[in-house]
């Protein structure tokens, strides 16, 4: 039985096709994308729901926008939906029509007047990107969202985004100064505040936007008097089309771009904006206050807001508690420490910012004087509080606050916390009580919860724990939301108080009222009077018959309930992406998934790729295929025919599924950094296993699966083999046969020539029959084949330092690690090679001597890997890094004698990625460990370098691995001399080889150097 081909199940209509064809054929330069695995990518967001669209275009100017629309005109039946960052949690981006991501290209920042305080932009610019840009003219764009490391400037017009700190920064809108827009019928439309007097001179133009003014004035202006009796004076009070500001009485303006945001892309698509910028105040203070209940901390919140903080923020125990299991804890443990004897139930976040440094301390000094009081009286629910003025330790708590939506979906079990009426808003002097019933109506449905939100603003996020692969809990959730919206109306609300309409445009018509969701109407028509521009969302054009989406359309978990358990299972990490995104991260320095940072394709992301995976073993299912079959050696099928197959040219969606997991560089960083750990190497590993078992391997995967098992036969003639992969014959025979480049020499001489008499040779019976003492004396040291074979200097130099700290390594046998095999997805092999090295390794922890390995991929593999090929039979052994070995050996013992002079110049670390976000103490515990040797560190905040094991060697990968290296590590090496850097991980270090010419130390190797 032959694994079965996989054929996708949605084609693109004939009508997009004919259009997508002629738009190939016109002036359009930006990229134009169909298949299968790309409308997926943008089927969701990060929302319940899902939409496959038709296609996906990425325009790489203003006049590509112009020539869609344009090209439309002929054609339509098309209809468009413009995305950025995909970060929407009400389904605002999606559509069945076509998707115009404007994040790939067209993002640049165009314009920054320091002079004036504004900026122009491209919409598809990401919010913190724009930040980094203004930063050195000290200002910024103060719109404070969650998602800033993702979200598009573009994304927050059209959902008019606000966030931290609105009370005194506003909403997006608050800092547009003009707009350019591109409308349906391809006009562009640039806008900016009129008089009322000009705004009626253009209004009487017969082109589109003398229509839209016609309209604004009618709406705007004549029933101004309904507008205001209809809209509560909130903050955070979102309406679709912002009818009251658009219009502004007091001073006679008009302007269009209030309009536009908030708008949802359901009136044009934005290509440019001109921005206001907020100065940057020097000075800042946050106020980590704790309380004995949620409540509490909720009915305390207008005191600190009366006590004119910039912003207060709010999270709950739950929140709290979830991200003490996440990376992000170990920064910020020390900020919200405990208090004891008292349990934290609740947290307020008040920020000061001032321009006045003596100002904003005795504002500080008055509120610790009266946070004092309350904490030793218990009044308010008071049990304590922390004040930083550090702006880096600000920064990680928003850091914790911001990964908060992330967090949520972490939760154990099938039910998790969803979104869908998490951004209520009501009168902040009403939020307590609103709370407190809407803690009683889903305590009445018995449901968990999260809550978190900006209580400044009376908005705050509430998710509901669901299971909507359950029916009748997809149906609850229909139920929760109309009672929600009733809830809110009672407490003078509204139920989208920040995150926009999207799929909950239903409840437009009861709350705008008939008389104003018409003039909603009409202002859509003098817009888009064909509804080809996201329809569905807000409203319709006046005339049409279209209907507006629901909160009971098709979520992903219409697709996902069609998954059987036992797949689900299978490939657990790939169903736990909850789409929260994180992974988009566009900082450079960030180490998650650099092919994502590369290709700047949704597709290759943890998200991109876990979609792709659910996507596939729903059509597995759908196909027939069993729970039993699904097990990789359940099928077999000849050379020949795997042969054959994989020169046919079939339409099976597993291609494209191959296609986004090659460019996965295994590197984990996903692992460590998602908030609900979707791991792509392992769900990709199960994949690859799977594809080959229909299609054949190429011989690159058979050579790196084999490595473990031809370096130490090649290490036995170094020079020989060396010598005839450095002729350029050998070379291009590997290239061209293997598919792999700039092949690494072996280390000469080898690892055995190059040790010293002080090391001790292995002997299990020798070791078991030395004293206790004498075995503590004793360090074993786990081989890898990437140092061991390749880079043999940084473990001869280990034991020179292990003998040098007074005890006495035993370099144990090589044992092969099978991580190799895990990439490739040669998973039965790994199997048995981890079962093998675990006995062998297990066998060794009677004799209580600690066991170190230098590599942190490899070592790493023991921990996780291991613990899931091999579950209950991994057994205790537990193999060290070098820096977890050394911190507990200074911990423990005194060494007088270490007291090296201090270098005048600090030496930098570059930690492997895998190691810092498995690891999160990594790096400060090196700087402790030098500081011991009277040396600072520079922790450099660098990406991924590119190498990734063998990725950097695959032909058909090298350019990327050389252009994710020039992200980061490129321009953070040149600031450094190379005798400062020191880089962990046998990857970075041969990377860095390859691009820069030389190799930096382990920091092993520099300890011992400074022992010397």
């Amino acid at each position: 039985m032959s694994f079965p081909r996989v054929a996708p199940q949605s084609s693109v209509q004939s009508e997009y096709r004919a259009y997508l064809s002629a738009l190939a054929s016109s002036s359009f330069s930006g990229d134009i994308e169909y298949s299968y695995g790309s409308r997926l990518a943008v089927a969701t967001d990060n929302s319940v729901y899902q939409k496959l669209p038709q296609a996906v275009i990425f325009p790489k100017t203003t006049q590509d926008l112009q020539t869609l629309g344009q090209l439309a005109n002929s054609h339509p039946v098309v209809k468009f939906s413009a995305r950025g960052g995909g970060t929407g949690t009400n389904g605002q981006s999606l559509t069945d029509g076509i998707v115009v991501d404007i994040s790939r290209h067209m993002n640049k920042v165009l314009e920054i007047n320091p002079e004036e305080g504004w900026v122009k932009v491209q919409a598809g610019v990401v919010k913190d990107a724009l930040n980094d840009a203004l930063r050195p003219h000290g200002y910024f764009f103060s719109p404070d969202l969650s998602t800033s490391n993702r979200a598009t400037v573009g994304g927050m017009i059209n959902t008019d985004a606000s966030g931290q700190g609105s009370l005194v920064y506003g909403k997006t809108s608050d800092h547009v100064l003009g707009l350019k827009t591109v409308l349906a019928n391809g006009e562009m439309l640039e806008t900016t505040p009129l008089s009322v007097e000009e705004a009626k001179s253009k209004a009487t133009q017969s082109d589109s936007y003398g229509q839209i003014l016609t309209q604004v004035l009618a709406t705007c202006v004549d029933k101004r008097d309904e507008i205001l009796a209809k809209f509560p004076r909130m903050n955070r009070f979102l309406t679709g089309y912002d009818l009251e500001h658009a219009y502004d009485a007091d001073n006679q303006i008009i302007d269009v771009s209030r309009i536009i945001a908030g708008s949802e892309g359901s009136l044009g698509m934005v290509a440019e904006a001109k921005l206001n910028l907020t100065p940057l105040a020097p000075h800042k203070a946050l106020v980590n206050v704790k309380y004995a209940s949620f409540e509490a901390a909720l009915r305390h919140a207008p005191r600190m807001i009366a006590a004119k903080a910039t912003s207060v923020e709010t999270v709950d125990s739950k929140v709290l508690n979830l991200a003490q299991t996440d990376i992000i804890w170990h920064s910020i443990a020390d900020l919200i420490t405990d208090v004891p004897g008292k349990e934290l139930q609740g947290l307020n976040m008040v920020e000061y910012n001032s321009d006045d440094e003596e100002e904003i301390k005795a504002r500080i000094a008055a509120l610790e004087k009266e946070l004092t009081e309350a904490a030793e009286t218990g009044e308010s629910g008071v049990i304590g509080y922390q004040v930083t003025f550090a702006k880096s330790d600000i920064s990680k708590i928003y850091a914790m606050r911001k990964k908060a939506v992330g967090l949520l979906g972490k939760v154990e079990g099938s039910q998790k916390p969803i979104a869908f009426a998490e951004d209520t808003a009501v009168p902040p002097e009403n939020l307590a009580d609103f709370i407190m019933e809407f803690r009683d109506l889903l305590d009445g449905h018995g449901l968990h919860y999260g809550m978190f939100g900006h209580v400044d603003a009376g908005v705050l996020h509430v998710r509901p724990a669901l299971d909507l692969c359950d029916v009748e809990q997809e149906q609850l959730m229909h139920r929760i939301s109309d009672q929600v919206v009733e809830l809110v109306a009672k407490y003078g609300g509204l139920m989208w108080g920040e995150h926009g309409k999207g799929y909950r445009s239903e409840y437009g018509p009861a709350f705008f009222g008939e008389s104003l969701f018409t003039e909603l109407r009409k202002i859509k028509t003098a817009f888009d009077p064909h509804n080809k521009m996201n329809p569905g969302k807000i409203c319709t054009p006046i005339d049409s018959a279209d209907a507006l989406v629901k909160v009971s359309d098709t979520k992903r978990a219409t697709f996902d309930r069609t998954i059987p358990v036992t797949f689900k299972n299978e490939f657990a990490p790939a169903m736990e992406c909850n789409g929260n995104g994180l992974c988009f991260n566009y900082d450079t320095t960030s180490p998650m998934c650099p092919s994502s940072k590369i290709t700047r394709d949704r597709r290759h992301s943890p998200k991109g790729r876990a979609g792709l995976i659910r996507e596939w073993i729903r059509l597995l299912a759908e196909q027939g295929v069993n729970a039993t079959s699904l097990k990789a050696e359940q099928f077999s099928s000849s050379w020949w025919s795997r042969w054959l197959n994989t020169r046919k040219d079939e339409d099976d969606f597993s291609h494209e599924v191959m296609e986004a997991m090659e460019g996965c560089l295994a590197c984990k960083s996903c692992s460590g950094q998602c908030p609900v750990k979707v791991d792509v190497p392992d769900f990709r590993a199960r994949f690859l296993s799977l594809y080959y078992q229909r299609y054949s391997r190429p011989m690159k995967d058979f050579m790196v699966a084999n490595i473990e098992r031809m370096a130490p036969l090649m290490a036995k003639a170094p020079k020989l083999v060396n010598f005839f992969l450095k002729l350029p014959v050998a070379q291009s025979f590997i290239e061209k046969s293997i598919g792999y480049v700039d092949t690494p020499m072996l280390s000469s001489p080898s690892l055995a020539n190059q040790l010293g008499t002080n090391v001790e040779r292995f002997d299990f019976r020798a070791l078991e029959q030395l004293s206790d003492k004498e075995r503590q004396q004793r360090v074993l040291i786990v081989q890898d084949p990437f140092t061991s074979y390749y880079d043999a200097k940084v473990v001869a130099d280990f034991c020179q330092l292990i003998s040098k700290l007074g005890k006495t390594p035993v370099l144990l046998p090589f044992k092969p690690n099978g991580k190799p095999e895990h990439v490739k997805g040669f998973l039965s092999r790994f199997a048995k090679t981890a079962s093998n090295t675990a006995t062998f390794l297990n066998s060794l922890t009677t004799l209580n001597i600690p066991m170190v390995g230098i590599d942190a991929s490899l070592v790493l593999c023991y921990r996780d890997e291991y613990t899931k090929a091999l579950q209950d039979s991994r057994g205790d052994f537990h193999v060290l890094l070098a820096h977890e070995w050394l911190i507990n050996l200074f911990e423990s013992t005194q060494y007088e004698s270490i007291n090296t002079s201090n270098n005048p110049k600090p030496y930098a670390l570059f930690s492997h990625c895998t190691e810092k976000t498995a690891l999160p103490k990594t790096e400060s515990q090196w700087q402790q460990i030098f500081a011991r040797l009277k040396q600072n560190i520079d922790i450099v905040a660098v990406g991924c370098c590119g190498m990734a094991g063998t990725y950097g060697h695959e032909a058909d990968q090298k350019q990327k691995s050389l252009g994710i290296y020039a992200l980061s590590w490129e321009q953070a090496i040149k600031r450094y001399e190379k005798q400062q850097i020191m880089a962990t991980g046998y990857s970075c270090r041969s990377q860095v080889a390859r691009v820069d010419g030389f190799k930096p130390k382990h920091p092993v190797q520099v300890m011992l150097q400074l022992l010397n």
